[in-house]
């Protein structure tokens, strides 16, 4: 009798371990975050994707865990399965296929194409430029669904950072960098070149996303919970409240 009722007592601690452990791998997501988009997302793991992302999961009661790395291998990492999601992919076509995109962008964000002050550009938007025109983009980094047929008419050079775009401006070994505008104004900034590096016209606006790796069977459950977060931090007033706080 004492070795049944050890038998069920052992059965039901297992089987309460095993949910305690469930629950604990559901309200846990693990995400990779570019190191080199402030003020989206920096080295440090700061900025307003982190604000928005960590405070729409809370809400659902999950908690974000995020690994610092450089975008291309954030990207690779998602398609992988070896983390959930990736912060900041632009959902279009070329990405579509790739990842498990929610129904709520993070924020909208405007890319443009930049030039040297000594060296304008002979355009007056992206379809009159030359063809062969030399321009710098960053590796991995989606510019619009428009891209694909207007870089057949560019010679693309793909860098690894915001500061390389900005150095080959200066060097006068590129013709122009796209880059998306808050970014730009940033580095811009920092580098004390506003006076020498000048935007030209529009490339894009990207609705900007949290994407969930298409490997993990969590990621429709975590998609809808992200969703259910943002709308409930719009309702609120807390997403405008991050947002203007970012002076975005």
């Amino acid at each position: 009798m004492r070795s049944g009722i050890i038998a069920v007592l052992t059965c039901f601690i297992y089987m309460f371990s095993s949910t305690l452990a469930w629950a604990e791998a559901e309200t846990k997501v693990l995400l990779a975050a570019e190191d080199s988009w402030p003020p989206f997302a920096d080295r440090t793991g700061q900025g307003l994707s982190h604000q928005l992302i960590t405070a729409a999961f809370s809400i659902e009661h999950i908690q974000v865990e995020s690994l610092v790395v450089p975008y291309s291998r954030a990207l690779m990492m998602a398609r992988k399965g070896q983390v959930q999601g990736v912060f900041n992919v632009t959902r279009e076509r070329s990405t579509e296929p790739d990842f498990l995109f929610g129904e709520e962008p993070l924020f909208v964000a405007n890319a443009s194409f930049y030039y040297n002050r000594n060296r304008p550009l002979n355009a007056q938007n992206k379809w009159q430029l030359p063809k062969g025109s030399v321009v710098g983009i960053i590796k991995g980094y989606e510019y619009g669904d428009e891209f694909a047929k207007l870089s057949q008419q560019l010679h693309l050079v793909p860098v690894a950072s915001q500061e390389q775009l900005l150095n080959l401006l200066l060097l006068n070994r590129i013709d122009a960098a796209i880059m998306f505008d808050k970014v730009a104004e940033g580095f811009i900034k920092r580098m004390g070149v506003e006076e020498e590096i000048l935007p030209a016209f529009s490339n894009h606006q990207s609705r900007i996303f949290l994407a969930f790796s298409l490997q993990n069977a969590s990621s429709p459950k975590l998609a809808k919970a992200l969703d259910e977060g943002l709308r409930q931090m719009k309702q609120s007033g807390q997403y405008q409240q991050i947002i203007s706080s970012s002076r975005l």
